[in-house]
């Protein structure tokens, strides 16, 4: 507590500092309290979810413009390499392992609000000197300044997004949970759609008419990122927290994380996760790459591209959050994973070595299948590892499972930049030749170069990760072909929804496919599941 003769010294000295220094061990910012309050009314939590959903919107402005494909186009320009590229990709996920001592550090301060907005700031001012590098150093050392800082970056985002998940899980009352966030991340997604397109017409046009000075158009985009960044800091400040509950009894932290790898059928799920998230983020972070170094597409294109994964994302995952709740998890893992290595498979035959006039429909096609099949994955596997955590050990359960994901996250982008370094002066071609008397005709059947070689080996690995899924034990879960069938109706009822209902289209919308891998043995029971009837 501050002692009362300073406080009024202070006061009487400067009438802004009255409002600043208060009694009661709170600490006061203007108006905004940063201390937590014993309980909070109904009045206090509708203020605080106005808040959080603000919050939603205006970060995600920020987050859009300093990660993904404006992160990456200005990491090259900045002199990054292949492996560099997948250091950036792995430094995110690696960080998220400071989770578990930031929940000591929680539990030491107590006061999530105070170390989410100090860290957060300090985040927000990490991104601003990674915006000014092109003045702040010379061109040799920038790609060094970029990565010490965007360590820093993710180091303080880790420490900060932890505390904000604990301090806002004890807001939300938990029968909104889910329609909160949902409207939330809709909200997010659109707008964060909106600044991307921007972005991407902002950056092709400096490119365009100032090519010598194009490092300074990312300079700009990072600095409104840093404003947007301070306002959703603001915003978060505003959010009141409720006093934490005290835990009387110690934690016995080794038995506690070894516990989930005695659980045979969660230590399958662990393994399973390890190889997916491995597959996943082995090829993902080079989707932009090899579209900007190898396909030379302009930026708005591949923009477009991602705003179309997007949609598409947002359109299914829907359609299968209703599945995952009437069947299983399992069964959605084991569709949308299959799609999603198939997209991974696709990439290799988008350059024959170089575009031609499939490459742009094929790249339509893996983003819109891509944004389906990891809607279903995200929401499955989120779902999947609370379902199978036993009750009152699920937390514990929940950080190993988040440790062992950041793990296969960090290492994989890591790996992968190494094969693409390695494979980029490499060519394996099938070419078809017919020789004769009135001339030559060549034919290229495959040609692989660089990228093609990994994308190849994360379709292999994403294959054997399958392996691991099926000794997932999980209630409800149906046979695959089955599941299919459920999913090919639930797909033409959706597609009918997007069609306006009662129009000619709706006659062609029916997949032939429904009829043709159905059993005779399963009709009866397809009858059942367009109910959704127990099977």
């Amino acid at each position: 507590m501050v002692n009362i003769e300073i406080k009024r010294f202070l006061s009487d000295k400067s009438p802004t500092l009255k409002s600043i220094i208060q009694l009661k061990d709170k600490i006061y910012i203007g108006k905004m309290i940063l201390h937590p309050m014993d309980k909070l009314t109904e009045k206090d939590v509708e203020y605080s979810l106005n808040y959080v959903m603000r919050d939603g919107f205006i970060s995600n402005i920020m987050i859009v413009l300093t990660t993904g494909t404006f992160l990456i186009s200005y990491a090259l320009l900045l002199g990054a390499n292949f492996f560099i590229i997948g250091l950036i990709a792995a430094i995110p996920p690696l960080t998220n392992l400071l989770q578990i001592p930031t929940v000591f550090l929680i539990e030491k301060i107590r006061n999530r609000r105070l170390i989410c907005v100090i860290s957060l700031s300090l985040y927000r001012t990490c991104l601003l000197i990674i915006g000014l590098i092109p003045f702040l150093s010379p061109p040799d050392l920038s790609i060094n300044l970029f990565l010490i800082f965007l360590v820093l970056q993710s180091i303080f985002a880790s420490i900060g997004h932890t505390a904000w998940a604990f301090w806002i899980h004890d807001i939300i009352p938990k029968d909104k949970l889910g329609t909160f966030f949902s409207k939330r991340i809709l909200l997010s997604t659109i707008v964060g759609m909106i600044t991307s397109m921007l972005a991407g017409i902002f950056l092709d046009y400096w490119k365009n008419n100032y090519p010598q000075i194009e490092l300074y158009s990312y300079s700009i985009l990072f600095t409104i990122a840093f404003f947007f960044g301070l306002l959703s800091v603001y915003i978060i400040s505003r959010i009141f927290e409720p006093k934490m509950i005290k835990v009387e009894n110690e934690i016995k932290f080794i038995r506690t994380i070894s516990e989930p790898f005695k659980d045979k059928n969660y230590k399958n799920l662990l393994i399973f996760l390890l190889l997916w998230n491995f597959t996943t983020n082995l090829s993902i972070p080079f989707f932009t790459v090899y579209m900007l170094d190898k396909l030379k597409l302009n930026l708005i294109i591949i923009v477009s591209l991602n705003v179309l994964s997007q949609l598409a994302n947002l359109l299914f995952l829907r359609l299968w959050g209703n599945l995952t709740d009437k069947f299983s998890n399992k069964s959605v893992l084991k569709l949308s994973c299959p799609l999603f290595l198939f997209c991974i498979l696709l990439w290799v035959f988008t350059s024959m070595p170089n575009t031609y006039f499939l490459t742009i429909p094929l790249l339509i096609i893996i983003h819109i299948f891509i944004g389906i099949s990891l809607a279903g994955t995200t929401v499955a596997l989120t779902n999947i590892s609370m379902k199978l955590s036993p009750k009152g050990r699920a937390n514990w359960y929940l950080a190993i499972t988040s440790v062992i994901s950041s793990l296969a996250l960090g290492i994989a982008p890591i790996i992968g930049g190494l094969f693409a370094d390695y494979f980029e002066l490499s060519e394996l071609s099938w070419s078809f030749n017919w020789t004769s008397p009135t001339g030559n005709l060549t034919f290229q059947i495959l040609n692989l170069q660089g990228f093609d070689f990994f994308f190849i080996i994360a379709f292999f690995i994403g294959i054997f990760s399958l392996h691991r899924l099926a000794l997932i034990r999980e209630e409800g879960y149906i046979k695959d072909k089955l599941f299919l069938n459920i999913f090919l109706i639930e797909l033409s009822k959706k597609i009918k929804n997007i069609i306006h209902p009662g129009s000619p289209q709706e006659w062609l919308i029916t997949p032939i496919s429904i009829v043709k891998y159905h059993p005779r043995k399963h009709v009866k029971n397809l009858r059942r599941v367009e109910k959704y009837g127990q099977i």
